[in-house]
C-alpha cells in the first residue's frame, strides 16, 4: 500500500480526525492531558480498564468523527522494537476507509534516539507489496502526518531510513519477479541502470567471462538460452585509496537443477535462487542514495540454470578462474559453483579489507536453522562478531556454524582438484561452504551467510508482508555504518 509521510509544521491538535498517541507500558494517561481534554482522557482510562495490556496498541472511537491510536513505548525499547511498533501499527491501519493519520510526536516519552524515524521506518518496511502484474490496483494511499517540535529526525536521518527502505525495496523487487521477466540478461541491463545513482558498473558478458577463464560460473549457464553475467557494482565514498569493502552475491535467476532435476512440487520458487545477489544490489544502491563514507564493492554472478541439449551433464569436470579443477557431480549444487569465480575475482582484482557472500545456497541450513537465522561461516573471528552483531541490531539474525580442514576430505575428487557436493551425506552446509573457502587464495577476511531459509517468507514476518524479504540490505548496512564509516 502506497504511503505518504509527511512533516507538518503546525496543526490544530482538536481537528484532528486520527489521532496517534504515545505512552508508557502501563498505559498510564497522565503525559496525555497537554494532548487531550480531560473528557477524553476520562473515557479511555474507562476502556484500559477492561482492556487487555499486554497489548501494545489501542484504537479507540472517541466520537464519530475522532479516533485516537494509543501505542505504548517500553522503557527499555530498542531500535528493532520501536521498528516492530511501526509495522504493527500499519497492520492496524491497512484495512477500512479511513486514510490519514496524524502523529503527534510531542507525545513520545523516554529518550530513545530518534523514536518516529525508526517508527516510520517500520511502518514503511511492512507496508510493501509486489502488485506489479495485477491489472486490477488499488487507488486507496495511506497518508502519515508528522506535526509536534520534539522528536522528529533529522533530514539527515530521514535520507538513510529512505535510502535503506529503496535499497530493501529494490532487493525484494528483484527476487519477486518472474523466471520469465528477469533472466539474466534483464537482470544485467537493470543494473546498469543504477549509475544514475552514482555506481559504477562494469558488466562481464559470456565473451568475457570465457576469456578470463570463469568457467565455473559459465558452466552453470550452459543449458540456457540466456546469457551469463558478471556485474561489478563500485561505491566510492571516501576520496582515498583505501581497500574497499566486499559482498559477492549468487544470481541464479531461476533454478531447475540442471539434470540433477529439482522436484516439480515448490519449483516456482526457484526465482528467488538470486536473493543474495539481490541483497548485494539492494546494499549497493542504499550505499550511493545515503552517500555513504566508505569504499565498497558489489560482485554479482548472474545465470539460469536450465535443462538442454547443451546443458553441464553430472561428472563433468571444469576449470575455474582459479586454475583449480572441479568435478560436477550434482548439476543442482550450482550456485557454489557461480560463487566460486566471482569470489576469486573479487579478491583478486579488488584486493578488499573483508569479503561477504550472501547466497541461498543449501537447503541443509533451513532443516538447521528453519527461518528465524542465517547461517554465518567465516574465517575470521572480528568479522563474524560484527556481522553477528549488526544482525542482532536489526533483527537480521544469523548463527555462526563451524569451519574446519577436516571436513575437506568430503569434498576432494578423485578425477579433479575437488567435487561440488558431499556424496557422503551430512554436514550439507559446511561442506558447502568449506568448497567456498577453497577459491579464497590470499586469505582474505571471509564470511559466508547462507540465507536460503531467510530470503522468501510464505507467511510473512515482523517487517515484512510476505513474499521476498531483502534479508541481508539492512544487516550489512548496519555492519558499515557501526563498524566502518
Amino acid at each position: 500500500m502506497p504511503i505518504k509521510i509527511n512533516y507538518l509544521k503546525k496543526s490544530n491538535i482538536q481537528s484532528l480526525i486520527n489521532l496517534v498517541l504515545f505512552c508508557d507500558e502501563k498505559f498510564n494517561t497522565n503525559s496525555l492531558k497537554k494532548h487531550l481534554s480531560n473528557s477524553e482522557i476520562d473515557y479511555i482510562n474507562d476502556l484500559l480498564k477492561t482492556s487487555d495490556l499486554k497489548k501494545n496498541l489501542f484504537v479507540f472511537e472517541l466520537s464519530s468523527k475522532k479516533k485516537i491510536v494509543l501505542i505504548s513505548i517500553k522503557s527499555n525499547s530498542k531500535n528493532s522494537d520501536i521498528e516492530n511498533l511501526g509495522a504493527e501499527f500499519y497492520g492496524r491501519i491497512n484495512y477500512g476507509k479511513n486514510s490519514e493519520y496524524f502523529i503527534n510526536s510531542d507525545s513520545v516519552i523516554g529518550k530513545q534516539e530518534n523514536f518516529i524515524g525508526h517508527f516510520l521506518h517500520g511502518v514503511k518496511l511492512k507496508s510493501y507489496e509486489f502488485k506489479k502484474y495485477k491489472t486490477k490496483k488499488e487507488s486507496r494511499n495511506i497518508s502519515i502526518n508528522i506535526f509536534g517540535s520534539k522528536n522528529k529526525p533529522t533530514a539527515q536521518n530521514q535520507l538513510k531510513f529512505k535510502a535503506l527502505e529503496e535499497g530493501t525495496f529494490y532487493a525484494r523487487d528483484l527476487v519477486s519477479e518472474p523466471g520469465n521477466i528477469l533472466h539474466p540478461d534483464e537482470y544485467a541491463k537493470r543494473l546498469s541502470t543504477l549509475r544514475k545513482d552514482g555506481l559504477k558498473i562494469n558488466i562481464y558478458d559470456q565473451k568475457k567471462l570465457k576469456k578470463l577463464g570463469m568457467n565455473a560460473l559459465l558452466g552453470v549457464g550452459m543449458g540456457s538460452i540466456r546469457g551469463s553475467y558478471l556485474v561489478t557494482m563500485e561505491w566510492n565514498g571516501v576520496k582515498n585509496n583505501s581497500r574497499p569493502l566486499a559482498f559477492v552475491g549468487k544470481g541464479v535467476t531461476f533454478d531447475t537443477g540442471g539434470y540433477s532435476l529439482k522436484p516439480a512440487r515448490f519449483m516456482e520458487d526457484m526465482t528467488y535462487d538470486m536473493a543474495g545477489s539481490a541483497a548485494v544490489v539492494g546494499l549497493m544502491k542504499s550505499l550511493a542514495l545515503r552517500k555513504a563514507k566508505v569504499n565498497a564493492v558489489g560482485v554479482v554472478g548472474l545465470v539460469e540454470n536450465m535443462v538442454s541439449g547443451v546443458a553441464q551433464r553430472p561428472g563433468d569436470i571444469v576449470k575455474s578462474y582459479s586454475g583449480k579443477t572441479i568435478e560436477v557431480l550434482n548439476t543442482d549444487a550450482e550456485g557454489r559453483l557461480v560463487l566460486a569465480d566471482a569470489l576469486t575475482f573479487t579478491e583478486k582484482k579488488f584486493k578488499p579489507k573483508f569479503i561477504v557472500d550472501l547466497a541461498t545456497l543449501t537447503g541443509a541450513i533451513i532443516v538447521c536453522l528453519g527461518s528465524e537465522y542465517a547461517g554465518l561461516f567465516s574465517n575470521d573471528d572480528k568479522l563474524s562478531k560484527q556481522i553477528f552483531n549488526a544482525g542482532e541490531k536489526v533483527e537480521e539474525k544469523v548463527w555462526r556454524m563451524p569451519l574446519h580442514k577436516n571436513y575437506d576430505k568430503l569434498m576432494n575428487s578423485k578425477n579433479a582438484d575437488m567435487q561440488n557436493i558431499n556424496y557422503v551425506g551430512g554436514a550439507g552446509s559446511t561442506t558447502a561452504a568449506q568448497f567456498l573457502q577453497r577459491f579464497l587464495l590470499n586469505k582474505t577476511p571471509w564470511a559466508h551467510l547462507d540465507i536460503a531459509g531467510m530470503a522468501f517468507s510464505k507467511y510473512g514476518g515482523a517487517l515484512n508482508s510476505g513474499g521476498a524479504t531483502g534479508f541481508g540490505v539492512r544487516l550489512l548496512n548496519h555492519l558499515i555504518e557501526e563498524y566502518y564509516e
